[in-house]
């Protein structure tokens, strides 16, 4: 039964949060006073304020209550090699992406650096746009190796490109090293973006490997500032004989 209550208080309040009853900022009511708006106990309304607080809709203040957090913002892990496709399957919103560039160019001297080739050797570049609820947050700019992505039909592009890479072409993606930054905006983030008035934006450079370790893939993605968070859970190794 108290495990029926406290997932009917974690749902009812994240279903407010999500819906943008509680806006980010607001406090939310404290422990004694859900004990008795759920007719419950202190303890199940403590285990339903925790679910809310690890899945990111809370943030907990000693001695002040538990404080709603921004959702608007999109969380993209750090380690994590994963599709924006498969990223948005978990979103749960409105999304589109909007091919600007799907061809074989000449290398410029800055990706050739990058993806450890000579300047002008051909490479495949495709652009695109991720819209997400009728804005355009997102700039991907992806560099592939055409002795390893001979090409990429329109439809991949479109959709998933790493559906295509491991489904039809079967390539073994294993790692990527990863760069952040803070950059400022360039004309083409103008152009091809929703920026409004922001000066900057969140660069994460991406440098794709195979199994065998060959480096094939050089992605630049573009965020924008507000919507997006970076995550990644963390552990600190406990040291034996070394007690806290």
């Amino acid at each position: 039964m108290n495990k029926n209550i406290y997932s009917h208080i974690y749902n009812d309040y994240s279903a407010r949060i999500q819906s943008g009853q509680l806006q980010a900022g607001k406090k939310i009511p404290s422990e004694s006073q859900l004990a008795a708006a759920y007719s419950t106990s202190r303890e199940t309304v403590r285990k339903a304020l925790q679910m809310l607080s690890e899945n990111g809709y809370i943030h907990k203040i000693k001695g002040k209550g538990s404080f709603v957090l921004d959702t608007q913002r999109l969380n993209f892990p750090v380690s994590g090699l994963i599709s924006f496709k498969e990223v948005a399957d978990q979103l749960g919103r409105t999304i589109r992406t909007i091919v600007y560039e799907n061809s074989l160019v000449p290398c410029s001297s800055s990706v050739s650096q990058r993806l450890l080739i000579r300047e002008n050797e051909p490479v495949w570049k495709v652009v695109r746009a991720r819209e997400i609820e009728g804005e355009k947050i997102i700039l991907d700019k992806d560099y592939f190796l055409p002795s390893v992505v001979p090409s990429i039909p329109a439809a991949a592009a479109e959709d998933s490109i790493y559906e295509y890479l491991e489904g039809k072409l079967h390539l073994r993606i294993s790692y990527a090293k990863k760069e952040i930054s803070v950059e400022e905006v360039t004309s083409e983030d103008r152009l091809l973006l929703d920026l409004h008035d922001y000066q900057h934006i969140v660069v994460v450079r991406n440098y794709v490997h195979l199994v065998d370790t060959q480096l094939f893939q050089y992605t630049e993605s573009r965020h924008r500032l507000d919507k997006f968070q970076f995550v990644d859970f963390a552990r600190r190794a406990q040291m034996e004989g070394n007690p806290l």
